[in-house]
């Protein structure tokens, strides 16, 4: 159990929060033919961070005239968006976007979601609950699908707080209290005490079918036309870097890994990616860099034939 100085670092943790610059507040043009983009950002950034998913959403724009890009806010503003990244519980952001997708009129004919690091999985979330409207393709750059069982490195200017969270996730990931308030608790994925993840993840366990099958969650991924997953090579934020394709510790350990096609999930098809890879919708791609580092003609030769 965390004693009450883990409590108090926590609730002092719930107080504070990076403060990114704001870009100016997006204009939204009608999609022109063209097939809305749905963007969710990663942990220490916000929606609109003129140096991050700011000149995504532009690059996006200019690559693709007239089209619709969404980048999620998940708050009121910039500092609430940066924040709930940190201590706002998943499943409830989950719905959040959910019903601010079927509010969009401009995204009634479907979209595709480009999630970036921790988005990622939130957006396989929104594909597994929320089939309304039509999620068409999932890119998923730097997500952890399996969780992580480590956090080495803090992207951004939130070291100070990914220090506290790192305490915090190794005192006890799996009680109530670090459950419920910190979001990278949610896909904490500890191989050493399996049975511990799949009772008390409130998030990771459920849309990974730890637990029990969803069918419809099972039904409604398999919806997906293209399901991308990018890994980087040199990544030092992602512990481990097999995450990024699915693939994950074996349990039981803490230092080998198996491939998505070697784990359990994917034998017994839990969620249905076996068919999905046999349909050829799931594309495993990897570049060079560290997390989330890549160029523009890189993203322009991989990423946006997929957004066309």
């Amino acid at each position: 159990m965390i004693g009450s100085r883990m409590t108090a670092a926590l609730l002092c943790l719930l107080l504070a929060g990076p403060v990114l610059l704001v870009a100016g507040s997006p204009v939204l043009n009608s999609n022109n033919g063209t097939i809305p983009v749905v963007l969710w950002h990663g942990m220490g950034d916000s929606c609109c961070n003129p140096l991050s998913m700011g000149a995504i959403k532009k690059m996006i724009e200019e690559e693709i005239p007239g089209v619709y890009v969404l980048s999620l806010m998940i708050g009121k503003n910039v500092i609430q968006d940066t924040e709930n990244g940190f201590f706002m519980d998943v499943n409830e952001q989950v719905s959040m976007v959910c019903s601010q997708l079927a509010q969009d009129p401009k995204l009634k004919g479907g979209y595709n979601a480009m999630g970036f690091s921790q988005g990622a999985q939130f957006l396989r979330a929104v594909a597994q609950r929320c089939p309304s409207p039509p999620m068409k393709t999932l890119i998923s750059i730097g997500g952890q699908h399996q969780g992580v069982y480590g956090l080495p490195r803090c992207p951004g200017e939130s070291s100070h707080i990914c220090d506290m969270i790192r305490k915090a996730l190794n005192n006890g990931a799996y009680t109530d209290l670090v459950q419920k308030h910190l979001v990278q608790a949610q896909y904490w994925h500890d191989p050493l005490n399996d049975d511990l993840y799949k009772k008390h993840s409130l998030f990771l366990a459920d849309i990974n079918q730890e637990r029990a099958v969803n069918e419809t969650y099972k039904k409604n991924l398999q919806l997906l036309e293209n399901f991308v997953m990018v890994k980087f090579l040199q990544d030092s934020v992602v512990d481990p870097v097999d995450t990024e394709w699915f693939g994950f510790l074996k349990t039981g350990q803490a230092k080998e890994t198996e491939t998505l096609q070697e784990s359990v999930l994917y034998k017994e098809d839990r969620l249905g990616l076996a068919a999905m890879d046999k349909a050829g919708k799931l594309a495993f791609l990897a570049t060079e860099g560290d997390h989330l580092q890549f160029t523009r003609e890189w993203f322009n030769a991989h990423l946006l034939p997929y957004l066309r």
